[in-house]
């Protein structure tokens, strides 16, 4: 890995009016600075295309996408991925923040593992409230923000499916050769992460570094709620784009 590889990260809004300039500034705030910075809105009904093009008009030379129609997360990212030319990736929502030196702490774990094929490295994430206050960590930590127990880590495929392995997808980094050979998201799903991580975990390694690398919030509509929801539409979905998921790992 050269000294200072270009990372993409790739900011999706959908209705984050109240928070997308927070995630965006986050991603330029980066202590790693060769970053490429890609935005797309998925056809907002709130004021998040405004917003968004008035912090463009300071920052001209970021690339941007505003779809015409509601298309979902995987064919916007999708879409965002084609445009991006960075070695790394990283999908973030533009209702989390990327901690100060997130980029710069996932790319060091990338350096000094020692797995072999690594295509993905993962760390911990803080939950927040919608005002940024602090709720818990995605993996429950020590007295020194340590995580208690070890994560999964190098050939982790089996370890998905038994449910063994709980990765954080927030806080991944993802080599873009890992996108390009999976063919990017499975636009036919409403959620994405879990389909990534068991196509890429058949092919490549996974790797952890123990940090808390990005504030993850929790919403009212955010996915992480609707999933606890029951006789909701969007639960459905969700349901069964992982009916879907599963047939494919079985045929």
């Amino acid at each position: 890995m050269h000294n200072s590889p270009l990372v993409t990260v790739i900011c999706l809004c959908y209705n984050h009016a109240e928070f997308v300039v927070e995630a965006l500034e986050s991603v330029l705030n980066q202590t790693h600075q060769n970053v490429e910075l890609i935005i797309a809105d998925d056809f907002s009904t709130d004021n998040s295309v405004e917003i968004i093009k008035n912090w463009l008009h300071f920052h001209p030379e970021i690339q941007y996408i505003f779809n015409s129609e509601n298309i979902g997360n995987t064919k916007t990212f999708n879409s965002c991925l084609a445009l991006s030319k960075g070695d790394y990736i990283i999908d973030l929502a533009a209702d989390d923040v990327l901690k100060l030196d997130c980029i710069a702490k996932q790319l060091k774990a990338f350096a000094e593992s020692t797995y072999e094929n690594l295509g993905l490295v993962y760390g911990n994430a803080e939950w927040i409230t919608e005002k940024g206050k602090y709720i818990d960590a995605y993996f429950p930590t020590d007295s020194d923000g340590k995580v208690i127990e070890k994560q999964s880590t190098g050939d982790i495929y089996l370890s998905i499916l038994n449910g063994k392995a709980k990765l954080c997808s927030v806080s991944a980094l993802t080599k873009k050769t890992v996108f390009e050979q999976l063919n990017g998201y499975d636009e036919n799903l409403a959620y994405e992460d879990y389909d990534l991580w068991i196509r890429a975990s058949r092919i490549f390694n996974f790797d952890f570094t123990d940090e808390i690398l990005i504030s993850k919030r929790v919403l009212d509509n955010s996915m992480y709620t609707l999933l606890l929801q029951k006789n909701n539409t969007k639960t459905r979905r969700f349901n069964y784009s992982t009916f879907l998921i599963m047939g494919k790992v079985y045929t």
